[in-house]
């Protein structure tokens, strides 16, 4: 298909004028930062030892206060599952361009579609990200699995096993979060706080000017909740205190990150965070990104927990859809949207 990079991008030796970010947008010589070593790393079977528990907690509850970003190993999500997971979703951007022709649409409200660069590719202003994404719901399960396709033929076995995994494991986290920061414990399973998920397979080719574009631009996720699956390849990138730093993708480990609703539930106290995706020259990188959310007619506001005479309340109250088809139509403008939502 002509309007996948999958398609044809490595057949390029230079980008299209369409592709070419603004000096300022640019990566640059970021693309060489170091890998960092402050993104917290969670070990979750701490947390079966009584004495490390409280601990682990904390630690979850620090790095969602001061990078909106962590890391967690030993999570319980089967090895195995994960790698043909992996494997799988490569398998699908590898599929011929007439069947891929089958899969793409620019219709945002197909549920089930592939796609190029934003969701609202029609609306890019010609300004294109270098990356082919297949977005579909993903939880519940039997609600939305029929409508995936049925090639590669472990798809729907592989990708629905782990977006079971994948939600259990953010229920899990979500109820540490509560604990740590005292909220009852099953808050976010009530008035529809999580009972949304939406898995989006990214895929970002090897570039041949890696330094002129990105895979994706400066942004925060508008959800609850994401939990990411990487594969070997590095390429996201994180702000923290005006600096880029490089997340090093962890073998067998998920990256977990605070969405604008967690933000907002609490209060400005753990922080959501502006980050973006770089390529490279010499390998494709694939990803899986679960973005778990509040129900569409789900009412955010603050949490009580978190509001007294010395905290007031920084954000309105509002339901998730309307703050979501904000979002897009600001185009994940973080300032923006922020500041639209104060109270």
């Amino acid at each position: 298909m002509e309007k996948l990079v999958s398609s044809w991008g490595n057949n390029v030796k230079a980008l299209p004028h369409n592709y070419i970010f603004p000096p300022e947008l640019r990566p640059g010589n970021n693309l060489k930062i170091l890998f960092t070593t402050n993104i917290p790393v969670i070990d979750l079977r701490e947390l079966e030892n009584h004495h490390h528990r409280f601990q682990t907690i904390q630690k979850i509850i620090k790095a969602s206060e001061e990078f909106g970003f962590f890391q967690v190993i030993n999570h319980g999500v089967d090895i195995n599952l994960m790698k043909e997971t992996r494997k799988v979703m490569k398998e699908l951007f590898e599929m011929g361009d007439e069947y891929k022709q089958k899969l793409y649409s620019e219709d945002p409200l197909k549920p089930c579609r592939l796609y190029t660069s934003r969701p609202t590719y029609a609306t890019d202003d010609n300004l294109h990200l270098w990356r082919d994404s297949f977005i579909h719901p993903c939880h519940p399960l039997d609600q939305w699995q029929h409508l995936w396709p049925q090639n590669p033929t472990k798809h729907r076995e592989y990708v629905g096993a782990c977006s079971v995994e994948v939600k259990k494991l953010a229920s899990r986290i979500l109820r540490l979060i509560s604990e740590g920061a005292g909220l009852e414990i099953e808050y976010f399973e009530k008035g529809g706080l999580s009972g949304s998920m939406l898995v989006s397979l990214n895929h970002y080719p090897a570039c041949p000017e890696p330094s002129l574009t990105l895979g994706v631009s400066k942004h925060s996720d508008p959800n609850l909740i994401t939990i990411l699956l990487q594969d070997y390849v590095s390429g996201l990138q994180v702000l923290h205190n005006g600096q880029w730093i490089a997340v090093e993708p962890l073998p067998d480990a998920f990256l977990v990150n605070v969405g604008f609703q967690l933000q907002i539930i609490s209060n400005g106290r753990l922080q959501c965070c502006d980050h973006r995706v770089v390529t490279n020259s010499s390998d494709a990188r694939t990803t899986a990104a679960f973005f778990v959310a509040p129900l569409d007619d789900s009412f955010i506001e603050p949490a009580q927990a978190f509001i007294d005479k010395y905290h007031p309340p920084l954000f309105k109250s509002f339901k998730y859809k309307d703050f979501r088809s904000y979002y897009i139509a600001e185009k994940g403008d973080t300032e923006v949207v922020m500041e639209s939502f104060l109270a």
